[in-house]
């Protein structure tokens, strides 16, 4: 299993450093044909088809059709490619340039009466976050192993902050239902294959409804 450093290692979020994408070597040098952009989506592609536990640079490599040493042009470590994987599988919770958080349901849908105002965005984004977690069963341990900083992550928690805004809540009140909400969402990374998407949509509705009794009060 992957964790964030191997024992007594101490090491740098990928995106706290800057790297250029493109080797500094002499272009004539480069492996033909690679970039940062087509390794990471080959990562992506290994890791939902063998799993977390298999991934390995040899594995990627011998996908790729290169020396493993080839990668190392364009990461330094395993541990940044796999958060360069890990925020680019975030960037499915914006589909089709829908923002993050955007009720999907609209009057005359045909999907039953519209979800609006924060409810709605906050329903839409946690179904969005279940969705990559379904389909990506190793973003759940990579997101508790690694900052989980980079620029899809960080849309992420901007959009939450915006629906947490619109709830009117602020103070102690307004931290507690933004821990639940976070702790709802993290917290059903391992069972979201084993949880129905009937049983996660009324946990949420719960939730919600909790959170718009407080901000009722």
């Amino acid at each position: 299993m992957v964790t964030a450093a191997d024992p007594g290692e101490t090491r740098t979020s990928v995106w706290l450093v800057h790297r250029p994408t493109t080797p500094a070597r002499r272009r004539t040098e480069a492996p033909s044909g690679l970039d940062r952009e087509r390794i990471t989506a080959a990562t992506v592609r290994l890791l939902d088809a063998e799993g977390l536990a298999r991934f390995s640079m040899r594995r990627l490599a011998a996908g790729l059709g290169v020396t493993a040493m080839s990668l190392y042009w364009y990461v330094d470590t395993k541990h940044d490619l796999l958060e360069l994987a890990l925020d680019r599988a975030l960037g499915e919770l914006s589909p089709g340039g829908q923002a993050l958080g955007e009720p999907a349901l609209s009057a005359g849908s045909g999907g039953g009466p519209a979800e609006t105002g924060w409810p709605g965005g906050l329903k839409c984004l946690a179904r969005a976050y279940r969705r990559v977690l379904a389909d990506h069963p190793w973003v759940a341990p990579l997101s508790a192993a690694y900052p989980n900083i980079g620029p899809h992550a960080r849309a992420f928690d901007a959009a939450l902050q915006r629906l947490m805004d619109a709830t009117g809540l602020v103070g102690a009140t307004r931290t507690g239902a933004q821990l639940a909400v976070r702790q709802f969402l993290h917290g059903c990374g391992g069972a979201v294959r084993r949880t129905p998407e009937g049983d996660f949509c009324l946990a949420l509705d719960v939730l919600i409804a909790g959170i718009e009794v407080k901000a009722t009060a």
